[in-house]
């Protein structure tokens, strides 16, 4: 089995984190660990037609990310990161469904960023500064797919949903891609979290 086939097998039934036991974060970190030492592309910054795209994410530490699974009568669904090099964008998607599985009910918390190589460790660390939040239902907002709602938000297009700019200064911070194949990709952010993602 391959350095990649062991930390997929090992995130495959932790639902991104929220399952994890102790020993099983331990045997994901090593895994982790292991591949990254492998990278095949240790300048991701000069590829940004393999870190372009939506990413899905399989495994993360973000406290932030996971918390929005304990929202009453809410259940975590599909988390993404949707990254547009050229415009230098980051679009992070989350979605959180309905436990009653009614549709209408289920929610889509967004955050937009844009981005640009950070001063240290340039080939592979990009600054991020937060710029928008919008958090609406999926069906005000004709949500199906991500890609197709990236777009939209690319879009000057009014949107039924709370939508305001970030203009706090402290809502920035620095990601760090550590592997990048074409279907895998491994990023560390600046308060130690830890992203696992594969091209949707």
């Amino acid at each position: 089995m391959g350095k990649k086939e062991e930390l997929l097998k090992a995130i495959a039934n932790v639902n991104r984190g929220l399952a994890a036991t102790e020993d099983q974060r331990k045997a994901i970190f090593s895994a982790t660990a292991y591949l990254e030492s492998a990278n095949p592309n240790p300048s991701p910054n000069q590829l940004p037609h393999l870190l372009s795209g939506d990413w899905r994410l399989l495994f993360t530490t973000s406290d932030e990310l996971l918390g929005l699974n304990r929202l009453p009568g809410f259940k975590l669904g599909q988390i993404y990161q949707c990254i547009r090099a050229e415009a230098g964008k980051i679009y992070n998607v989350a979605e959180v469904n309905s436990i009653t599985g009614l549709t209408p009910f289920s929610g889509l918390v967004s955050v937009c960023a844009n981005f640009t190589a950070a001063a240290e460790n340039a080939d592979r660390r990009v600054k991020v500064n937060f710029e928008r939040f919008v958090i609406s239902t999926q069906w005000l907002l004709g949500y199906q797919q991500v890609k197709p709602y990236v777009d939209l938000l690319q879009t000057d297009k009014r949107l039924w949903a709370i939508d305001f700019a970030i203009k706090n200064p402290n809502q920035r911070g620095w990601l760090e891609t550590t592997y990048l194949d074409q279907d895998v990709r491994i990023g560390r952010g600046n308060e130690g979290s830890l992203f696992i993602l594969a091209k949707n």
